[in-house]
């Protein structure tokens, strides 16, 4: 995902003018509420986008433990964007009325040189065996909803985490 001139991420220009997402989820008189987070993300930036998924999760009412799966899927996510994008990405959130809605968007383009997250290549390689491809798996089973799309200006994930589980847990 590009942004404007002033950093922005892309929308259109009321969105902007009025924090709320164009591509966010819908309100009830068809507007995009403004997101709760709305962060940029990076190589260098993944600890923070960290931090701020889970003050947020929990700030929302999100239970600890799905705090702590919800900051999961959303760190597996935007490394699978900067892995397989251009080395940076989006990362947005909306409280809903029963859920918290997470969206992970990169822009597709491929990275110059591996990232960080590529496997060492030297003999002194970690001795856990590397397996890739575990990352969206995870999401799956730790998000209530998962949903992949990929378009010619990249790839966006939305997954949703109810804020009450339907046994009342």
């Amino acid at each position: 995902m590009t942004n404007d001139a002033r950093g922005q991420p892309p929308g259109d220009s009321e969105a902007q003018a009025t924090g709320r997402s164009a591509t966010g989820p819908a309100g009830q008189n068809g507007t995009s509420p403004a997101p709760l987070l709305e962060q940029f993300f990076d190589w260098d930036s993944l600890y923070a986008l960290r931090a701020a998924v889970g003050a947020h999760a929990s700030q929302a009412g999100l239970p600890q433990e799905r705090a702590d799966d919800l900051v999961v899927a959303v760190h597996e996510l935007a490394a699978n964007a900067l892995r397989h994008g251009a080395g940076h990405g989006w990362a947005r959130m909306w409280l809903e009325p029963h859920a918290l809605r997470c969206e992970v968007a990169e822009d597709g383009s491929a990275p110059a040189a591996p990232g960080p997250a590529d496997p060492p290549s030297s003999q002194e390689a970690a001795p856990w065996p590397i397996r890739h491809g575990h990352g969206l798996w995870l999401v799956q089973e730790v998000a209530d909803q998962v949903s992949l799309r990929q378009g010619p200006a990249g790839g966006t994930a939305t997954i949703s985490f109810l804020l009450v589980l339907p046994d009342g847990g």
